[in-house]
């Protein structure tokens, strides 16, 4: 077999370069965003001129001359927005932290009491006849891991909420000067968050493998074990993010549309509104930092089972270090890709209509998926052997170079078919969406018996593209070619962020807009963002999904090698009964999440009818409501019910594995994964497209969406009614099952020693 043509120090020397200039293009971001002022002054003329009209002050401009009532009162909703949305965080931050503490500590007892706390050195699993490091070294150090994973994990989403609250306003202002300004100040901004998370995960990967490798020295199989922990950590926080920012922000915008829209007829995001505050809060502590987490986890994850299985195989055995980090390779070509993408939407071209906006966002998946073809091909040649060998449950795969380029495409090009079935499901520009619309003349009834059937019949091309990127890639690579493939689907995770962030920043933006008194034409210039950024917030839901699909795959095949099972067969009753029940938990947790979001919303509702009723002069606007109350009740309600949701994901693998054993669970994954899958699908895809079809009727577009108009007609009340019940499915229940799928799998891979040990416990004693 052949060597790699890239040597181990060009590897060492790749990877943080690549980290670095991701960090250093989001600063780039930062500062040309920042250069949008939120504060009246002069026009300095030694600034003025910049590319983009970044360097104008925007009371110069055309709407509002002069005025700096409306730039002031603009940076005073960012600033409570911003004060709300940290103030969140740091109390979601302070329960989470506890909960670390405690995982930790338990991870570090089961893995220590596998050899029961030996420090003497084990026999490797590679290779019987040489020593490798101790159990308790293992477990010391993924409990280190899991830390880590867990503490990246946080400041991505905080980072990604600091950003986002920084950037709505000044999308507003500059929405003043055409929609193409406001659309890059946008994009801008997600791209800060997206190039951020890219870089800073991949970073500190690097940085923890090469620190661990100073203790573990040749005992690669252990280092590599030991570093799951950090995806175990990452999706961990991920999950609390997901959950309980989700219940925060449908909460507030639930009881928001259902007494202000509906009930008093008054426009989304008026400042009279006393969720208003609490509903932009949600924005970015659900859509932003609970997003960001979530595909860090997946990024983690990914990165953990692919670096897993290659510990076993030739690359780990024979210390191949350039081809053992070929997942952090793609990535770090990833990012690189994504920043020459970055600049076909803000740099090459411009955007002059809204008719542009939503083409040009596709335009970014189709451009990075292209080029990272031709990435994922130069590094398969460089990085990896001609051929090479591959753990294949229990033997060795001889695999060539070429084989995992196909599996890493495969990955690729198959989020790029979520991401356009998903479009095609939740865009307003198209017919089933439309339709979906169009049902709203007979009421709320039909509107949600046509968005439960888009949504079920959304299911059928992902789970085509899915099987069929599995089926490709396990046929060629094994277990690591799957690994590989949901790292394929990642690789482009910059750009992916950057157009899933940018949708709530343009939200934030538009209510903004109106608590603020500015024009109709700015509002109907930020709802054009805003209506694209909700399709592509529902593509990068279908992302994550699909990815976690493969990410949980790939892990449970980690998971049954390290837990030394031979076969799964799914018709012996230990097996069969965690099936069934593993597909029942994301019914399960569904229930409870949709219904800690209705108990919520109950609060909410019952508060803001409650001020409107007795708050002299609110109506009329001449007495400012109660926005603190609003913003506590969402508060208070997030992090109450986020607790038992998380406990049923985290205990399920703990409690299966030490009472059933690793058969039992292994039904469970494999159960949990296949409908977890279907019901995250149809679940983002129902909520989106009703959220569409609502937008569809208020912008009036065309002649058949203002027949269904205007706003507070009976069908744009049932299109409302119809949003109201799909944002817990689109942003809280959807998108909280991928996480559910891959949290139980790692947590699985990472317990897998002590569940193989000391587990089964009621087998055991019968």
């Amino acid at each position: 077999m052949s060597s790699a043509v890239l040597p181990d120090l060009g590897t060492e020397i790749l990877v943080p370069v690549c980290a670095l200039i991701g960090i250093g293009f989001a600063l780039v971001q930062w500062i040309l965003v920042s250069n949008v002022k939120v504060a009246p002054g002069c026009r300095d003329a030694a600034s003025s001129g910049g590319k983009n009209g970044y360097s104008d002050y925007l009371i110069e401009e055309e709407e509002g001359l002069n005025d700096h009532g409306v730039v002031l009162k603009c940076a005073e909703i960012q600033n409570a927005i911003s004060e709300g949305a940290t103030s969140f965080l740091f109390t979601e931050y302070q329960y989470v932290g506890v909960f670390m503490v405690i995982f930790a500590i338990l991870i570090f007892v089961f893995l220590g009491s596998v050899e029961g706390f030996s420090t003497k050195s084990q026999p490797c699993s590679y290779d019987q006849s040489r020593t490798c490091k101790p159990a308790l070294a293992t477990a010391a150090f993924s409990t280190v891991s899991f830390l880590l994973g867990g503490f990246t994990s946080l400041l991505s989403g905080f980072l990604g909420m600091k950003i986002a609250t920084y950037a709505n306003a000044r999308t507003t202002l500059e929405a003043r000067k055409g929609v193409g300004k406001a659309f890059i100040t946008a994009f801008r901004s997600g791209a800060v968050m997206g190039f951020l998370l890219a870089a800073n995960g991949l970073l500190v990967l690097f940085i923890a493998i090469n620190v661990f490798k100073l203790y573990y020295g040749d005992d690669w199989g252990g280092l590599f074990e030991a570093i799951t922990g950090y995806g175990l950590g990452g999706s961990s926080m991920a999950l609390f993010g997901r959950v309980g920012g989700g219940i925060y922000t449908k909460a507030a915008d639930v009881g928001a549309d259902l007494v202000g829209k509906v009930e008093r007829n008054i426009p989304e995001d008026d400042p009279r509104n006393p969720a208003v505050i609490a509903d932009n809060v949600g924005d970015n502590v659900g859509d932003i930092a609970g997003m960001g987490s979530d595909l860090f986890g997946s990024y983690a994850e990914s990165s953990c089972a692919a670096l897993v299985v290659a510990s076993i195989s030739s690359f780990g055995i024979n210390h191949e270090l350039t081809a053992m980090l070929y997942p952090l390779l793609i990535s770090s070509v990833g990012i690189l890709v994504c920043l020459i993408t970055t600049l076909f939407a803000t740099d090459f071209f411009e955007i002059k209509d809204v008719k542009e906006i939503e083409p040009s966002l596709k335009k970014q998946l189709i451009i990075s998926t292209v080029l990272m073809t031709v990435g994922i091909a130069i590094v398969s040649f460089i990085a990896l052997p001609s051929s090479f060998t591959i753990y294949d449950f229990g033997s060795q795969k001889l695999v060539k170079n070429w084989q995992l380029f196909l599996c890493v495409a495969v990955g690729l090009w198959a989020g790029l078919v979520i991401g356009f079935v998903t479009e095609y499901y939740t865009s307003n520009a198209y017919s089933p969406v439309q339709d979906v619309a169009d049902s709203c003349r007979t009421g709320a009834a039909t509107n949600v018996i046509f968005g439960l059937a888009l949504g079920y019949k959304s299911v059928i091309i992902p789970i085509f593209a899915i099987a069929v990127s599995i089926f490709v890639s396990f046929s060629l690579g094994a277990m690591y070619g799957i690994a590989v493939a949901a790292l394929g689907m990642l690789s482009t995770i910059a750009t992916g962020l950057a157009i899933d962030a940018y949708g709530p920043i343009s939200d934030n933006a538009g209510g903004i807009a109106e608590m603020a008194g500015m024009s109709h034409r700015i509002r109907e210039r930020t709802d054009a963002l805003d209506a694209a950024g909700n399709t592509t917030a529902a593509i990068g839901k279908g992302f994550a999904i699909g990815s976690a699909a493969l990410v949980s795959l790939a892990l449970f095949g980690a998971f049954v090698s390290r837990a030394s099972i031979t076969t799964v067969d799914v018709l012996t009753p230990k097996v069969f009964i965690g099936l069934i029940v593993g597909a029942m938990l994301p019914y399960w947790f569904s229930a409870m999440t949709m219904k800690s979001v209705g108990s919520a919303a109950l609060k909410m509702v019952e508060e803001v009818r409650r001020q409107f009723n007795t708050i002299p002069g609110l109506m009329e606007g001449t007495t400012k409501p109660d926005y603190a109350t609003c913003v506590k009740i969402s508060t208070d309600a997030s992090i109450k019910e986020m607790i038992p949701p998380g406990a049923l994901v985290m205990l399920t693998p703990l409690v299966v594995g030490i009472i059933f054993g690793v058969e039992t669970l292994s039904g469970v994954l494999a159960g949990s994964l296949v409908s977890g899958v279907q019901i995250a699908i149809s679940a983002s895809n129902t909520g989106g497209a009703w959220d569409n079809a609502k937008k569809y009727i208020e912008a009036g577009a065309s002649e058949h969406a203002r027949a269904l108009g205007p706003k507070g007609s009976d069908p744009h009340k049932a299109a409302v009614i119809g949003d109201t019940i799909g944002d817990p499915l689109k942003d809280t229940s959807g998108p909280s099952l991928n996480i559910l799928i891959k949290l139980m799998a790692v947590e699985s891979l990472v317990f897998a020693p002590f569940f193989a040990t000391h587990g089964g416990l009621i087998f055991k004693i019968f």
